[in-house]
């Protein structure tokens, strides 16, 4: 991943430069919930953040967080696949899409899937946040 240069006010920052700081701010995202560093998370979250599944179920920053505290999900990869990422900046307005490997265990169950993702960031008076996020289903080759 390339350098990004320091963020710069909204007012002089350029859509190149808002697109690598989005990117690193998802990346950091995607490490502090293999973590379960909920701090992290919840630094990075717009305060009205909702998660959609691909099953449609809604999920909210408050669960996600809780779900962090608890630790009931322990990750072993929550991991971008690498050359997936593509970010568009439009204005205040950013989209990430990429494919995630994520594989762990959710209490008893384990689970080994990729799946593709839309995250929607926006600027705020206090930098970028992560507001809105869609999953896809999962994407892994079907063994036979």
């Amino acid at each position: 991943m390339a350098t990004c240069p320091p963020a710069a006010p909204a007012a002089i920052s350029s859509p190149a430069s808002d697109a690598c700081v989005v990117s690193a701010l998802d990346l950091e995202y995607q490490a502090a919930v293999k973590r379960n560093d909920a701090a992290v998370m919840e630094r990075i979250l717009h305060p009205q953040f909702v998660l959609i599944r691909g099953d449609g179920q809604v999920i909210t920053r408050e669960a996600l967080l809780e779900d962090a505290r608890g630790q009931a999900t322990v990750y072993e990869q929550q991991d971008e696949d690498p050359g997936t990422q593509t970010v568009r900046v439009w204005g205040d307005t950013a989209v990430v899409t990429a494919r995630l490997w994520v594989k762990g265990r959710d209490g008893a169950r384990t689970f080994d899937r990729r799946l593709w993702f839309s995250d929607t960031y926006v600027r705020t008076a206090s930098g970028w946040r992560y507001a809105f996020a869609q999953v896809g289903q999962d994407v892994s080759p079907k063994k036979t």
